[in-house]
Formats: structure tokens, sequence, C-alpha cells
């Protein structure tokens, strides 16, 4: 039998499941019919919806919405003044606009209600922009009631993605789908247009609960024949469950919830997550629309505490509320959005009040903002200048890793002039400090994040607890992808069948990294996950040499979810980074003119976007066009002149054509941006060596070192120039770090062996 009938033969059976499927499903879609139809028959839910904050996410501009002054004031960052003022019905805001000159732009919409507030201005081809100066609507006694700049560091011209005109400002993508009920994008490539349009301005009953005419339609005619009352899904993790007190001063929760799905409904918005479709129903399953974060080094701090502005989902998941059940709607009411009982009672519905909001559990006067459990259990990082938000981990202090690994700690956040080593001790006096808590994976994030000696067994001993949270296994495995081992494969493989999707994506991103016989084996079965991201990300995978030999059912579903992570990335085809990923994607399947054509739209997108510039750099080279090369990485310098990756990029285009000064320079200048970087600070050790200076490389890749202590290139080289200039004790100190790293590392452990032989034998 022909490969090609097989192909025609797996492609009729498709065929006619999907006609069966779709003559069986003769029900209407549900449309969306807007949160006014919900109060009669919900009026208390209804009445707390409009006193929320998602009532008013965004609200056309009047006299009630707008809070901002627009009675003349001003505001000057360098010399660019803004002036707020009104015209009649109008809000205007005078500033520099995308051509760099002073302009008044009208008020679009309003965004946001509190603590601060902020204004849409609209461009041509249907973008609305976010404008970087915000109003504080605190209260003038808390610093509030004035214009405020959410970048006050940085100066900001029209051309910076920043600039309120730039493509990082865009409401259409950053902003829009969080802000509106059912928000369709509907970009268009072509036109380089937005047609973006809602079905309620504001986030109403429906952004949740999903379209509703058919829910309506059953209210009108109850009947058990529809399933969830007529929605795609009920939001009833908590139905016919409660919290029951034990034995202990803990409640427990009568029944593990049947599903997550109430956090995900939430997770939507409040995650840390790439967007890849605006369905309503995909997005109501989260990871069949969105791509959500791991613990990643820079968004979170080693201990999983918030760093970057990464909202509560990925927080939330760590904690051992959600690994006892607790959802979002026990903590908090889903319509008003603030808590079902203030202060302490909120957590004295499942913690003992008796036992835990005493003075004898939290050391404080009682009342006081010290004995308020979630200043001690949820501490806040301010972000946007004003806006605190608590971390949902729900983590026990540990002033010791403030010590340890510079994590930050409550104790400390109140007691700011007291050091670590002082609430280790006061913890210590309670007979307190000596419970771990839900997040014993920071040791072996930073093992991992310094590249230490031990990092690989750590991060094994996280992936295969299935006492973790699956947040930390995802994240442990994210970290073994970096640079996985012939032994870590087996591990990733088992973690395909772990049951929560971010496991399973992060195991894809280990597998990725092996040879294309294995990754095809381990990854096909995945082709067909329950899952769109799962099936993306191995496609993904996948493509280019391992998917040559794919069977031919195989061969379908790849096409099939192949199609599928391209359509993620057309989703967001107004953006740079989109095309870069296509551009990645075409270079894995051999199409460099295809790859070509996605890397020069991402820069004809975002000027500044370097990625596109040194893919475009790359494969002029691969072509021998060396000149190419070096005049793309110019280009994109001039726009981007801080860009350390562009510095190092051209540096090597310069040494390869044996212009050795001007590649010096460029090579220094990398460092000199980007010193945290240690393959730059190599690379620029290694030239300098090269050229002549060898000093000077040793100093570089001391200071390197000094960072990255154990960088596997870094040490060797060190070691090294050491022996050559004679330094042999110097060189077998740097060795023995190297030794450490990874015993089973055929050419460091010999080349470690020559200087330790070296050094035990006798003087000459």
């Amino acid at each position: 039998m022909s490969t090609s009938f097989l192909y025609r033969l797996c492609a009729a059976f498709l065929l006619l499941g999907a006609c069966l499927s779709g003559a069986a499903a003769q029900t209407p879609l549900a449309t969306f019919v807007g949160s006014e139809a919900c109060a009669a028959c919900h009026p208390s839910q209804h009445a707390d919806w409009r006193m929320s904050q998602h009532r008013a996410a965004m609200q056309e501009p009047d006299d009630r919405s707008v809070l901002g002054r627009f009675d003349g004031a001003s505001l000057r960052k360098g010399a660019v003044e803004t002036v707020f003022s009104r015209r009649g019905e109008k809000f205007l805001i005078r500033t520099e606009g995308p051509d760099g000159k002073a302009d008044d732009f009208a008020v679009k919409y309003v965004f946001g209600v509190y603590p601060l507030q902020q204004y849409l201005l609209e461009l041509p081809g249907g973008r609305l922009q976010a404008f970087g100066l915000a109003w504080d609507a605190r209260p003038a006694a808390q610093g509030g009631q004035r214009w405020f700049d959410l970048y006050p560091d940085r100066r900001l011209a029209a051309g910076d993605p920043l600039h309120w005109t730039g493509i990082d400002q865009n409401w259409n993508y950053q902003c829009a789908w969080c802000h509106s009920t059912n928000l369709r994008k509907n970009y268009d490539a072509r036109a380089n247009a937005f047609a973006t349009t809602f079905s309620e301005i504001s986030v109403g009953c429906e952004a949740c609960h999903g379209p509703a005419s058919r829910h309506v339609a059953w209210a009108a005619k109850p009947s058990e024949a529809a399933p969830h009352h007529g929605f795609e899904m009920s939001l009833d993790q908590r139905a016919g469950a409660a919290w029951q007190a034990g034995a202990g001063a803990t409640a427990a929760r009568t029944g593990p919830p049947a599903s997550d799905r109430e956090a995900r409904v939430c997770a939507g918005c409040h995650s840390r997550r790439q967007q890849f479709s605006d369905d309503p129903v995909a997005a109501a399953r989260f990871y069949d629309a969105f791509r959500p974060v791991t613990l990643e080094e820079g968004l979170f701090h080693l201990d999983g505490q918030q760093r970057d502005e990464v909202y509560n989902f990925s927080s939330f998941l760590q904690s051992r509320m959600h690994a006892a059940g607790v959802t979002c709607s026990d903590c908090h009411n889903p319509h008003s959005g603030g808590l079902r009982l203030a202060g302490n009672a909120v957590c004295g519905q499942c913690h003992s009040a008796a036992v835990f909001d005493q003075a004898a559990h939290h050391h404080h006067a009682p009342g006081s903002d010290a004995a308020q459990c979630v200043n001690c259990h949820m501490p806040a990082t301010v972000y946007m200048g004003v806006d605190a938000r608590r971390d949902h981990s729900m983590r026990i202090p540990r002033p010791d890793r403030t010590a340890a690994l510079a994590t930050p700690n409550a104790c400390n956040q109140c007691h700011a002039e007291k050091s670590a080593a002082w609430a280790v001790a006061a913890l210590k006096s309670w007979g307190a400090g000596g419970k771990p808590g839900a997040q014993p994976f920071a040791e072996a994030f930073h093992l991992a994040d310094n590249g230490a000696p031990g990092a690989g067994a750590a991060l094994a001993r996280i992936i295969e607890d299935q006492g973790q949270s699956a947040i930390a296994r995802a994240s442990a495995l994210e970290r073994l992808s970096r640079a996985p081992t012939a032994a870590d494969l087996p591990l990733a493989t088992r973690a395909l069948g772990d049951p929560d999707p971010t496991v399973r994506m992060a195991a894809v991103a280990v597998l990725a990294r092996a040879d294309a016989g294995t990754k095809r084996d381990a990854l096909t079965p995945l082709l067909s996950d329950e899952t769109r991201l799962l099936r993306m990300e191995a496609a993904r995978a996948l493509a280019g040499q391992a998917e040559a030999d794919l069977s031919p059912a195989a061969r379908l579903a790849f096409e099939k979810a192949l199609g599928e992570y391209e359509a993620g990335q057309l989703f967001n085809a107004e953006r740079p980074e989109s095309h870069a990923n296509l551009g990645a994607l075409a270079l894995a399947r051999g199409r460099i003119d295809a790859a070509r054509a996605a890397y020069e739209k991402a820069l004809a997108l975002d000027r500044t976007f370097a990625p596109a510039a040194i893919s475009l750099a790359d494969i002029a080279r691969a072509a021998g066009d060396e000149k190419t090369a070096e005049e793309t990485l110019r280009r994109s310098q001039a726009q981007n002149p801080d860009s350390a990756p562009l510095a190092h990029a051209l540096g090597l285009s310069l040494i390869r054509q044996r212009r050795l000064p001007e590649a010096m320079a460029e090579l220094e200048r990398a460092v000199t941006l980007a010193p945290d970087d240690a393959r730059f600070a190599y690379v620029y050790a290694v030239a300098l060596h090269d050229s002549g200076s060898p000093r000077k490389a040793r100093e570089t890749l001391s200071a390197a070192l000094s960072r990255h202590p154990f960088d596997r290139e870094s040490l060797m080289a060190l070691a090294s120039y050491e022996m050559e200039e004679g330094d042999v004790a110097a060189a077998a100190e740097v060795a023995e770090r190297l030794a450490l790293l990874d015993p089973d590392d055929r050419e460091a452990q010999g080349f470690v062996a020559a200087i330790r032989a070296m050094a035990r034998s006798p003087r000459r």
C-alpha cells in the first residue's frame, strides 16, 4: 500500500468524522447578550457587579467616569510638557505625538479606576494607545490626586516601543482582552490595521461565564436536557462542598474539586501568559488559548515570590491553599471582586481565629496592621507606581533565605531598618522559623540559575516529587531544558504523562533539545493531546529533521498541530516576536526564503527588534555574504543603540572580516551594556587574549566569574590563560571549580587532571 494512498485514506476518515460531527451538532452557537440580561434573575449578583472594578474596567469618558484633572493641569518631563484640558464634552491631552511634535489628542476611553486610572488615545489604523501619564486615584492623604509618570526613570521619545505611541503601549494587543467582554482583536496584517470589537465595553457577566444566549433561553423554559443550564460549562467548584473543622485548627474541604476550572477562568486575565486565541470557548479552557509562564528567573524570585508584574495565578498555584482545594471564590466574591469577609475574618473561614488571630501566633499588637494575616503571609509589591498587589503564594516568612539567597521576606518588608539575621533570631525566639513552607524549591533553582554543581540532581528531585506543586515541577523542567543531558531525557519523557498541562509543556521543552529519533518517539503522541497548547508545542519541537519519518497518521496529526501553532503566531501578527517565531520555524524546516521574509516583517513592525536583525545577519553569513550581515546589524543598531546582543553580533561579524580594532570596540561595548551576560564576556576575553592582551583577558574573565562562578567556558579559558602565564596555582584553583560542575564531562575532567598533575610536579 503506497504512502500517498494512506494519506488519502486517513484524510477521508478525518473528513467523514467532521461531517458526522457537523450533522449531529444542530444546536446553534451561543451568543453574547450583555450583563443587563442577567439582572432580572440574578439581582444580588448583578448589584455586586455594578459596584465592582470589573464593571469600571473600561468606560466612555464623561464627568462621572473621568477621575483625573482636565482643568489645564500639566506635567513636564524633560523637554516635553503635557497639558490636560477640556473642550466642551471632549477631554484632551496635549503632548508629543508619533511624529515627535506636540498635538492635541482626545481621550477615547477611560481605563481602570483605582488605585490609578489611565486614558486611551486613538491613532490611525484602529489603534488605541495607553497614555504613559496616569492619574493617581488614591486620596490626597495617601499621596494621590495627582498626575504621575509610569516610567519616571526613562526618557521615552516617539519611536521607542514604550512611548505611548509605541508598539508596547497598544491597547488592542496588550490590554484589551482583560478589560472588555467578547473582545475580538481583528488585526488585518495586510492593512496593518485593527478592527477590534467587543460586545460589552467592560468586564461583564459573560466575560467569565461565557456567552449566555442559550442560558437565557433555558431560564425561560428550564430543561434538564440542557447541560450546564445552557452555558458551555459551569463554575461550580464550590457546589456541594464545605470546609469542616477537624481535630486541628485548620478546616479541610469535604472533597477535592472536580477540576481547576474556576481558577483557569480567572487566569485568563489574572496571570502572566501569552495569548494565541480569542475564541471564548478556548479561553475558558485556558490552555487552548494561553501559554502561562513558569516561575522564570526575572519574573519571580528564587522561592517563587512575585518579582515582575506576574499577577496572581502562578503564585496561587504554589500555595498550600490551592493544594488543599481552595478556589478563588472561597476568598473573593466573584461578582464584586472584593473579599467575602473583611480583614483576618476571610482567613478565619478555615483557620481558627482562636488559634491564629492571637498575639501568641502573630506576636504583634492585636488589631494592628502587623497583626493582619496578609502582611506576613501575602506581602505586597507595588507596580505601576502606586498599585500594591499581594503575593498569592501565601507563604511562611523565610528571612533565612534572604540571608542565603537574597529573596525578600515579610518581616524585613516592615522592619526595613533591621537585618535578615535579626528577623531569623526573632522567629527563633518565638519558637517559629523551623517550618520550610510549601515552596521548598528555592535552593534547587538557585543552583540551576547559577549553573552550580548539583543543579541537575536537585532539579530532578523537584520534578519527581509529586508532593511539589505542578508549577514548581514545571519550573524545574524549564530550567533543565536550558542544557539537558542524556540522563535528563527519561525524566522528561515520564513528565509527558503528568496530568497538569504546564508540566507537560515544560517537558516538551526538554525533549525539544534531544536528537530527532528521541523527539519523534516521545512527542508524537502529544500531537493528539487534549489541549491545543501541548499539540502546538509538540509540533514545533518536531518540525525539521524529526518530522521526516513520521507515519502517515502521525504526519496528518503533525500538519494539523503545526497549523495550530502557525495560526497561534498569526493571531499576534502585529507583534515582531510572532514573525520571529515563524522565521525560526521556517529555518528549522530549511525554508530560507520564508525565514528571511518573516524576519524582515518583524523588523518592519518594530525597527528596534534586535533578534530579527541578528537572525537576518546569520542567514546572510551562512550564505557567505558577511558584508550584508554587517549592514543589517548596523541598520538595526542605529535604531537600537543600547542593544548588547546587536553589539556582540556586530563584533563577531567584524572579526570574521578581520577588522580587529572595530570588532574589539563592539565586543567591549556588549560587555559594558550587559555585564551579567557571561557569554559576551567570554567571547570578548578570548578576542583580547588572541589579539595580544592576555592580562585584560584574565581580568575580564575574573569579572565574569564573580557574577557567574560556574560558567564552564569562562572557567576553562581562565585556567588555560593562567597556565600560559605560568601561574599553575591559580590555574589549579580555577580548575577545581570546573571539576565540580560535571563529573561525567570527559573533556573537562581530562583538562582538570592535566592541571592537577602539573600543580603536583616539582618546579624546575
